[in-house]
């Protein structure tokens, strides 16, 4: 991948993780809101704006990070299959996308309810916190190693480290001439 297209991708993929993340943020908040609030035209526009949040903006971004952090990942020297923390940093993005698609069915249902229910049905829908707080913490951890990169090689990652290095030594004892040095293998 050129350098361009790296810094191109590298730029959506930012932007749709933090977009997700601030998302879902606000989902929790108005998700909050609808648990917290027992006036009906407040718990049926927070179900409504839920529904419409989820699908307009947080399914879209989660899929942008998602599609983003994979490009990223094939396109340069960080690797898929190289670095624990790329492969547990698409483990969670993967399942929080999974989740999210899943739950979301459930969320318009609901919203579709509280377009119709009438005061004391509205008051029984409460708010939608445990599947928004729960994604919420694993796009946080998910942030972490992203900005951490804690070490750890995969037995791929060490082998391919392992292979590199050979070849940057192979490199380092040929002469300027082509010819192998005193002590070196030869061809």
């Amino acid at each position: 991948m050129t350098a361009g297209w790296r810094k191109f991708v590298l730029t959506v993929h930012l932007t749709s993780s933090l977009g997700w993340l601030g998302a879902v943020v606000a989902y929790v908040a108005v998700g909050i809101a609808a648990g917290a609030n027992r006036e009906p035209q407040t718990v049926r526009a927070a179900w409504i704006a839920m529904d419409l949040m989820g699908w307009s903006v947080i399914v879209p971004l989660a899929l942008a990070a998602l599609v983003t952090g994979l490009v990223i990942s094939l396109g340069t020297p960080w690797g898929l299959f190289r670095h624990y923390w790329v492969l547990i940093s698409l483990a969670l993005t993967l399942l929080a996308t999974v989740i999210l698609i899943l739950h979301m069915p459930s969320v318009s249902t609901t919203a579709a309810v509280a377009r119709a229910a009438d005061s004391s049905q509205l008051a029984q829908l409460g708010g939608d916190l445990g599947h928004a707080v729960g994604g919420l913490v694993v796009l946080l951890l998910v942030t972490v190693l992203n900005v951490y990169k804690p070490q750890g090689l995969t037995p791929y990652g060490w082998r391919k480290q392992q292979e590199a290095r050979a070849r940057t030594t192979e490199r380092q004892s040929m002469t300027p001439e082509g010819s192998l040095t005193k002590g070196s293998l030869t061809r």
